[in-house]
């Protein structure tokens, strides 16, 4: 039985992460609600949950304007455009790099959760970062990382 190359699991987590991810904004722009108004929530009894007033700020730049999403949407093509990669990014330091990609998924897990149809893309993006990290630990290289030593100015 073969290891498990840690950061192609991720790669292709963070691949379906990011897609899911893509796929979510859409219905999120289309079906705007708050993911996390049952917090400090009022019940009423017609009409159920009724989010909190402090929840204000994450009402407007969710279900009054969609920006959460138009930014979650943006953070998953850019995630699929490093994943895949790009022509115009194949062999960049986006690319290349582990811990850009870590700090990629990081932020749009962040910001996925925060809608309600945005959550299971970010959880996935929080088990491709995991496996990302474990990468790191494991002292893993990317092949194109490999074959650009050396080369000053070429990679």
């Amino acid at each position: 039985m073969g290891n498990l190359i840690w950061h192609e699991y991720a790669r292709l987590v963070s691949l379906t992460a990011s897609v899911y991810t893509i796929w979510a904004a859409f219905w999120g722009i289309l079906y705007r609600k708050y993911f996390w108004d049952f917090v400090g929530g009022i019940v009423r009894s017609p009409g159920g949950i009724q989010p909190s007033p402090n929840a204000s700020v994450m009402i407007a730049i969710i279900v009054k304007a969609p920006v959460l999403q138009i930014f979650a949407l943006i953070l998953g093509l850019g995630l699929v455009a490093v994943e895949y990669p790009a022509p115009f990014l194949k062999g960049t330091v986006f690319q290349r790099s582990l811990i850009i990609k870590i700090m990629m998924l990081l932020v749009q897990s962040i910001v996925a959760i925060l809608f309600y149809q945005g959550t299971n893309g970010g959880l996935w993006s929080m088990i491709a970062m995991g496996c990302y990290i474990r990468a790191v630990i494991k002292g893993e290289k990317m092949e194109v990382a490999k074959e650009n030593r050396g080369r000053g100015g070429k990679a």
